[in-house]
C-alpha cells in the first residue's frame, strides 16, 4: 500500500506543470477537481446530487468546468454508470487534485462535497439529475416480474440498518462506534404486513444482511438475500411509493430520486437532517437515563450537547440507553406516510400544535430561511409521547 501511495505521489508530480496552465486559464475558465464520496451509498447519492442541484442554482458561477474521480470500493457501479453520463469523471483527476493541493491557492481550484443538509432547500425545488435509459426501465420491469411484482401494482422498500455491510467490505475496522444507528428488521414486518394488506407489495432492501427474513408472505420479498443486484437496488430505491428505512445511507437513492421517505429509529436531531423535506416523515429512538431513570426530553437532548453524540461509545459512557421504535411505531408512522400520500390522512389541531412545539424547540438549531421545508415528525409518535416535548 505504501509503494502505491508513493507512485500516486510521484504522477501527481507530474502534472504539476499542467495545474499551472490551468492556474493561468483561470480569468477564462475555471477547473476543479473533486472527490465523489463513492465509497458509501448515502454520500454517493446525496452529496452529488446536492452537488449538481447547487450547480444549477448557479452557486458556482458560469465558467466551471468541474472533473471528479472515485474512491473504492464503489459502493454500487449502477450508481457510478449513472453519475457518469452527467458528471466528468476521469481517474487522472486524482493525480490533478494531489498536485493542486500541493501549490498555494488549490482551494480554487477543488470542490467538496461534505455537505449533507441542503441548507439551501433546494431538493424540494428542483427534478431528479438521474434517469434510466430505456433499456433500463425495461431492465427494471423484468426485474419486478421475476420477483413476482405485476406492472403497475405499487410497492414500498424497507430497510434496518445493521453493519453486515460494513463488516463485509471493512472486515479489519471496529464498526462499534456506529451500533447505536442500527436496528432490528423484524420490528419493520408489523408495518409491512399492514401495507401488504392495502394492496402493496414490501420489498426488503440491502446489500449484505445479518439476518433472513422467516415470513411466508409471498408479498413480502426478501430482495437482500434472493434477487439483490446493483442495478435493482437504484431503480428499486427510486421506483417505490414510499421507503421506510432508518439512519441507513441507502435513504439518499430514494431521496435524490424524490421518493417519500419514513424514517424510523431517527438518533441524531442535533442538527437535523433537512433534505428529506415535507414528504417525508420521521420517528426517534428514545433516550432513557440510567442516571435520572426516566426518558430524556428534546430540550434536555439538545441542550446538554447529547444530541450531537456520534458513537455509541458517547452514550456508554453517559449511562444512556437508545430505546428502539417499537413495531407499533413503526406501523403507525408508516400507515401516516400511506394516506397522506393517498390524501385520506386526517390532521387535527392538536396535532399541528404538537408538531410546531417540536419544532420550537429544534429552532435554535434549524436554519429559518432559503425556504427550507422541513419533514414531519410521526404524528402518533408525538401523541404518545407529549412529555418529551417539555
Amino acid at each position: 500500500m505504501k509503494s502505491r501511495d508513493f507512485l500516486r505521489k510521484i504522477l501527481a508530480m507530474l502534472t504539476i506543470p499542467a495545474v499551472l496552465v490551468i492556474r493561468i486559464l483561470r480569468p477564462f475558465v475555471l477547473i476543479r477537481f473533486g472527490k465523489l464520496l463513492s465509497d458509501r451509498i448515502g454520500h454517493f447519492a446525496i452529496n452529488t446530487e446536492e452537488y449538481l442541484c447547487e450547480k444549477d442554482a448557479g452557486m458556482y458561477g458560469r465558467r466551471i468546468f468541474d472533473i471528479f474521480y472515485t474512491v473504492k470500493p464503489i459502493c454500487n457501479q449502477q450508481l457510478k454508470k449513472m453519475w457518469s453520463r452527467i458528471l466528468h469523471i476521469s481517474k487522472i483527476a486524482h493525480f490533478f487534485d494531489i498536485a493542486n493541493r500541493c501549490l498555494p491557492g488549490y482551494e480554487d481550484h477543488s470542490v467538496s462535497l461534505l455537505g449533507l443538509m441542503d441548507v439551501h432547500g433546494l431538493f424540494v425545488r428542483t427534478a431528479p439529475h438521474l434517469s434510466f435509459t430505456p433499456k433500463e426501465e425495461r431492465m427494471g420491469l423484468d426485474g419486478l416480474r421475476k420477483m413476482g411484482i405485476p406492472e403497475g401494482v405499487p410497492f414500498v422498500c424497507f430497510h434496518a440498518r445493521n453493519q453486515a455491510y460494513l463488516e463485509t467490505v471493512y472486515p479489519k475496522a471496529d464498526w462499534h462506534s456506529h451500533s447505536h444507528r442500527n436496528s432490528d428488521i423484524y420490528n419493520y414486518i408489523p408495518a409491512v404486513e399492514k401495507l401488504v394488506n392495502r394492496g402493496y407489495f414490501a420489498i426488503r432492501m440491502g446489500a449484505v444482511v445479518k439476518k433472513k427474513l422467516n415470513n411466508n408472505n409471498p408479498r413480502i420479498i426478501d430482495y437482500a438475500v434472493n434477487h439483490r443486484t446493483d442495478f435493482l437496488d437504484i431503480y428499486l430505491l427510486a421506483k417505490c411509493k414510499f421507503l421506510i428505512n432508518n439512519e441507513a445511507g441507502i435513504h439518499g437513492v430514494s431521496v435524490i430520486f424524490r421518493r417519500p421517505v419514513v424514517e424510523a429509529n431517527i438518533v441524531h436531531i442535533d442538527p437535523p437532517n433537512l433534505i428529506k423535506g415535507e414528504n417525508s416523515l420521521f420517528i426517534l429512538k428514545k433516550l432513557w437515563s440510567r442516571r435520572k431513570g426516566r426518558f430524556l426530553t428534546f430540550k434536555e437532548i439538545l441542550n446538554t450537547g447529547i444530541g450531537k453524540f456520534s458513537t455509541a461509545q458517547q452514550y456508554e459512557k453517559s449511562q444512556i440507553e437508545l430505546i428502539e421504535n417499537t413495531p407499533e411505531e413503526i406501523s403507525a408512522v408508516s400507515m401516516e406516510m400511506d394516506e397522506r400520500l393517498k390524501n385520506t390522512w386526517q390532521t387535527t389541531e392538536k396535532d399541528e400544535q404538537l408538531q410546531q412545539q417540536f419544532w420550537a424547540i429544534l429552532k435554535p438549531i434549524c436554519p429559518n430561511e432559503n425556504g427550507i421545508i422541513f419533514p414531519r415528525l410521526g404524528a402518533e409518535f408525538l401523541r404518545q409521547n407529549k412529555e418529551l416535548l417539555k
